[in-house]
């Protein structure tokens, strides 16, 4: 059986190592706690605690492996926390597992556009914040020695949407002069266009793939549909007073050339993602802390 490293075991780590798994792959994941590792201790596969900004660690349990997922999480952190996780993290896995292929998940905050137009893996990329830009910099790494680079919208799924968490916690708004689309991508899909790409032989001489869904959508359209669906007023009209993760980007993110490779997501609409996995998540979560 083909063995794969996944660097970062959370939430897109942990989906995408169950689906390897299932798929017949000897799956082996790293995660950087012990609360962690004892919640997926019940996994079919191993899990260790490592850190993968520590070259030590990453060298003592570096093994035989055919390929390799970077997808470590700054768990909010800031610059030097991204320099420290993800850069490092790079340097320390390519430097100890040298033949093995390797995907890092960057984000498609790498984008700085601001005129809500289309961008595809070739558009520009000259982010204002320093978080992205470390990003570039792991990217230019990762294809440097031949690996492949998928840069994520914003993720979604099970138990996890922040327009949702915004929207039921009352604190969403809608700002009619500062409206911009949203680039979002279903946990699932994720785990599938990671499988895809690491069970196929490269075919692009830059190996840089957007996981995104097929509709960005305007951010008052989400907001207007969970108002409907939900039944439950819109948010205020208001300008907005919270800061954005990703910036004051406002951009439609393509991912044409991911499809032409194959991939066909799950839940290709914040409609279909909401209606089948994410609402009914958000209600089971809801009725068992009222029990």
């Amino acid at each position: 059986m083909p063995r794969i490293l996944i660097a970062g075991c959370g939430y897109v780590g942990e989906a995408t190592a169950d689906l390897f798994h299932f798929a017949g792959w000897n799956v082996e994941g790293w995660v950087h706690s012990k609360e962690s590792a004892a919640r997926l201790s019940v996994k079919p596969y191993s899990i260790r605690v490592i850190d993968v900004s520590q070259h030590g660690d990453v060298a003592k349990r570096a093994g035989a492996f055919d390929a390799v997922i970077h997808c470590v999480s700054s768990r909010g952190g800031d610059a030097e926390a991204y320099r420290r996780i993800y850069l490092n993290g790079a340097r320390n896995l390519l430097k100890a597992l040298a033949e093995t292929k390797i995907l890092f998940t960057s984000s498609t905050s790498v984008y700085a556009q601001r005129d809500g137009s289309w961008v595809t893996e070739e558009s520009a990329t000259t982010p204002v914040r320093e978080t992205s830009r470390i990003l570039l910099e792991v990217e230019r790494l990762i294809l440097e020695k031949g690996g492949t680079v998928v840069r994520l919208a914003g993720i979604y799924g099970p138990r996890r949407s922040a327009l949702l968490s915004k929207f039921l916690n009352g604190i969403a708004t809608i700002d009619p002069q500062n409206d911009r689309f949203v680039n979002q991508v279903h946990r699932d899909d994720i785990a599938s266009a990671l499988f895809l790409l690491l069970n196929r032989e490269a075919e692009e001489s830059t190996q840089i793939y957007n996981v995104v869904d097929d509709q960005p959508l305007l951010q008052s359209e989400c907001y207007g549909w969970l108002a409907r669906r939900l039944n439950r007023p819109l948010p205020s009209i208001r300008p907005s007073e919270q800061s954005r993760k990703r910036g004051d980007t406002n951009k439609r993110v393509s991912n044409a050339k991911l499809r032409h490779s194959g991939w066909s997501p799950q839940y290709p609409t914040f409609a279909d993602a909401m209606e089948k996995s994410i609402v009914p998540s958000f209600a089971k979560a809801i009725n068992e802390l009222s029990c």
